[in-house]
């Protein structure tokens, strides 16, 4: 909360990782104990009392960042359910059931969904039916952000740093400038395919490693980024030009293709990074929200 207060955002970003970390500290001790108090409160088998504690510690961290930016804060479904469409759909729901309990509107919340096959049907059922606006998570592959185009969603959070973290560490180059990282290259070929086709969901690059990156990125939709490199940009004082536009991307020469479930598992299964980083992802969150459950217990 306080880099929120210094930095100022337009808008927030939870995952079960950071509120693991936020569960643990002292100062946020206050949202547990109400948390572990509605899931006592609501009853029910202890596994059920654990979820809906979780569930409502999630939401209680969003309703506090909201307090302190004028836009959206992202919550996130339970990674376990990543290739559950209908798990997802629900938890989406029930999330978004919480805040309103809290006095606050779906306009100002977006869903976190996993980009698996499964998470992105569940993000345009969701858009669709039911109004409620997607941020769609562990974005690797150009099939990944081609799916999430096509049903609709509102927002991609396409991953830059652990792209770069996986061509270092399976690869004989271990350091690339800026416009040559392959996470800044694949952010900039999902904007340019979704700019020249006219798809109205916004790219929103995430998981920076470094101010390059950033920078090589300035004319993105939105980006989000860690207090720690908003700290290092803000001592930077030089002219940031954009590098990505709308007018560059309608002039590129990308093709537009369609996928289908059989060709969207083809197109990605292609792409060996996204395939690891992906499962790696769902793994990572998983785990981290079987200790915030154990934590609550």
């Amino acid at each position: 909360f306080p880099a929120i207060d210094e930095y100022k955002p337009l808008d927030a970003t939870t995952n079960p990782s950071l509120i693991l970390a936020a569960a643990q500290m002292p100062a946020y001790q206050e949202l547990v104990d109400d948390a572990v108090e509605y899931g006592k409160k609501l009853g029910g088998s202890e596994d059920e009392q654990i979820k809906n504690a979780c569930d409502k510690l999630f939401v209680l961290f969003g309703a506090e960042i909201l307090k302190r930016i004028p836009g959206r804060v992202s919550t996130e479904v339970d990674a376990r359910l990543s290739f559950d469409k209908e798990g997802m759909i629900q938890r989406a729901r029930r999330l978004i059931d919480l805040y309103k309990e809290a006095g606050i509107g779906k306009d100002r919340i977006l869903i976190k969904l996993s980009s698996t096959w499964e998470g992105i049907q569940a993000g345009k059922v969701l858009e669709e039916e039911y109004g409620i606006h997607c941020n769609m998570t562990l974005l690797f592959s150009f099939a990944q952000a081609v799916a999430c185009a096509e049903a609709g969603v509102t927002l991609i959070s396409p991953f830059v740093g652990r792209i770069l973290d996986w061509y270092v560490a399976n690869g004989d180059k271990k350091t690339y400038e800026p416009s040559e990282d392959p996470g800044v290259k694949s952010v900039t070929k999902i904007y340019n395919y979704y700019k020249k086709f006219g798809y109205k969901t916004i790219v929103m690059g995430a998981s920076f490693r470094n101010t390059g990156e950033i920078k090589a990125l300035a004319g993105c939709d939105y980006l989000t980024i860690s207090p720690k490199l908003l700290a290092e940009l803000s001592k930077e004082y030089v002219k940031l030009t954009p590098t990505l536009s709308v007018k560059d991307a309608q002039a590129c020469d990308l093709e537009k293709i369609h996928l289908d479930e059989k060709a969207f598992r083809w197109h990605h299964n292609e792409d060996q990074m996204a395939v690891e980083k992906l499962s790696d992802g769902i793994r990572k969150f998983a785990a981290d929200a079987i200790k915030l459950e154990r934590m609550l217990k």
